[in-house]
């Protein structure tokens, strides 16, 4: 054949960071993207914010103004009356615009501000790196992360700094009625009360992260794992991540393009083997650690759930939790394709997740109530919904979709309970970001309302040990890269507050999590940290791949001992009879 479908094409490498360089991409996408598209999105997401943000403080002078004014004039019962009202309508008022300006003043944080931090930070690390990386001994990379957070600290606080000082000439505190009617004179006011208010925000919060960053444990390599004694309670946990099951018999993976495997032979081999150590050696646990599947779409997720369920005996023992490529992925044809705000493919895209999270362990999983403990199972916290899912599912639209809109991350974290007092519990976090957009699918956060509730489950078993699973990385590997793209848009924007976090938990936790594809034992501090490598990602067919069987002992003192792990090899696949690469 000139052409051979079967090995794909330069369409498959399209968004293939690992075959095509990100300015390459890049390139394509503006070609690709609908500009008018992209222009709405960014007035729903960041200007519409900023300006209820900078009409804020206009609207409460405007109240204080006016209140002012029939104080002053207060003679007969009209002007009383009229206080009365006013005053009514300032104590009726003040807590919807309050709540109106912190959200969109936290949504612009995570859109932009956070972002900005975690770029300046990665980007003086990548520099600094390979400029002394060479050189440095483990410890002299750990001081060298801790100067680029203080350094990236200072910087973006000088420079927000600067914009504030830029913008202070165009703001306006203080207004009246009248002048709110003329919407079009407060547009630049309104716009610079924004930038002047976040930025000064930037200016302290920058140096606050940059040293918390800083005095926090750096990641290291883990130098030696635990002991046990012969009698400690055991738990062996396989850990697979990243996947990414397809819907096509010959198709290639997003990421990876021609340069990984074809199908999902790979899935089914994996699968076989882990059904036979557990026949010889019973698994307590398989951890899925997200990107289940590549894109997200029904036949990929079909796929899955038949390759699960020739296998009861693993479903069984099985927790997964969402990925980016479940959840993020808009169109894996088109990188350049955009989800606005309220578009209902993203609702869409989570119910699936949720529905085959759902199907393979809806009743060993715990949903967080409303006072923080563990209660109703995954399948029960969605019985209410049933109906409003399967209409989406089957009929689509704005309506419905909004429906649903806070389904998703009100069901995160899921808690699989400790079998004893002192036993083995497994909190699952979903830590995807919205992003609207193929091109940022990878960005993770971890939301401070899911931490607090998390929170609040542990603290309901207060000597139970913990596997903390989530998909994105918490923080960079203490290890040199080549691109400034592996270290951009794939952690945790907020993985350095999160890790500070489960400090109360070290000692007694076990962080396991996938996304890099690559594997890695660490820890910060007491907080041990294990990335799983993908046991299907960027290895061609016929190249062996390998996941790993962790050990966790019950130590002494409430301790969670990590012992060494065992890898499992999977063999390639020799490719069949006329198909040649």
């Amino acid at each position: 054949m000139l052409i051979d479908p079967r090995h794909g094409d330069i369409e498959d490498d399209a968004a293939s960071p690992g075959q095509r360089s990100l300015l390459a991409i890049t390139g394509s996408l503006l070609v690709e993207i609908s500009l008018p598209k992209l222009l709405f999105a960014w007035t729903v997401l960041l200007l519409l914010p900023a300006v209820l943000l900078g009409l804020a403080p206009l609207l409460v002078s405007a109240w204080f103004s006016t209140l002012s004014e029939k104080l002053a004039t207060l003679t007969g019962i009209g002007t009383a009356l009229a206080l009365l009202a006013i005053t009514a309508v300032g104590w009726i008022g003040w807590r919807p615009l309050f709540r109106i300006a912190e959200n969109n003043f936290w949504s612009l944080n995570a859109l932009a501000v956070q972002p900005g931090y975690a770029f300046t930070r990665e980007a003086l690390r990548h520099l600094t790196e390979r400029m002394w990386g060479r050189t440095l001994t483990a410890p002299g990379r750990a001081r060298l992360r801790t100067a680029n957070s203080v350094g990236a600290g200072i910087v973006l606080s000088a420079c927000a700094v600067l914009i504030a000082i830029l913008a202070w000439p165009a703001t306006r505190w203080t207004g009246g009625w009248n002048d709110l009617v003329l919407l079009h004179r407060l547009a630049v006011p309104t716009l610079a009360n924004a930038v002047l208010l976040v930025s000064g925000y930037l200016a302290a919060a920058s140096l606050v992260w940059g040293f918390a960053d800083a005095s926090m444990s750096q990641p290291v390599d883990l130098t030696a794992f635990d002991t046990a004694a012969p009698s400690a309670r055991r738990w062996r946990i396989a850990h697979l991540s990243d996947l990414h099951v397809i819907a096509e018999q010959y198709g290639f993976r997003i990421e990876s393009g021609r340069a990984g495997p074809r199908g999902n032979g790979q899935l089914a081999r994996i699968l076989a083997h882990l059904a036979a150590i557990h026949a010889t050696e019973p698994l307590d646990h398989i951890v899925v650690s997200g990107d289940m599947t590549d894109a997200g779409r029904a036949s990929e997720w079909a796929v899955f759930l038949d390759a699960m369920a020739r296998h009861p005996e693993l479903v069984a023992r099985t927790v997964m939790l969402p990925g980016n490529h479940d959840v993020n992925i808009v169109d894996r044809a088109n990188p350049a394709r955009l989800d606005l705000p309220f578009s209902p493919t993203i609702r869409l895209r989570q119910i699936r997740t949720l529905s085959a999270i759902a199907a393979v362990q809806g009743d060993r999983v715990r949903v967080v109530d409303a006072n923080g403990k563990p209660a109703a199972t995954l399948n029960e916290a969605l019985a209410p919904h049933r109906d409003a899912i399967m209409a989406l599912a089957g009929y689509g639209g704005l309506r419905r979709a909004a429906a649903l809109r806070d389904l998703f991350d009100s069901l995160f974290p899921m808690v699989v309970l400790p079998e004893a007092a002192d036993g083995l519990g497994i909190a699952i976090l979903n830590s995807n970001a919205e992003t609207h957009f193929s091109f940022t699918n990878a960005l993770g956060l971890v939301s401070v309302e899911q931490t607090h509730r998390f929170e609040a489950a542990i603290r309901h078993y207060p000597e139970a040990r913990w596997i903390v699973a989530l998909h994105h990385h918490v923080v960079e590997y203490p290890m040199p890269v080549k691109a400034f793209s592996e270290r951009i848009g794939t952690a945790l924007i907020n993985g350095s507050w999160f890790v500070r976090r489960l400090e109360a938990l070290a000692g007694r936790a076990v962080v396991m999590h996938g996304h890099r594809h690559i594997d890695w034992i660490g820890a910060c501090g007491s907080l041990k940290i294990i990335s799983a490598p993908s046991p299907v990602m960027n290895a061609i067919d016929d190249a062996a791949t390998h996941f790993y069987i962790h050990t966790l002992a019950a130590g002494p003192d409430g301790q969670l001992d990590l012992l060494p792990p065992e890898r499992v090899e999977i063999a390639g696949e020799e490719e069949p009879e006329g198909v040649h690469s």
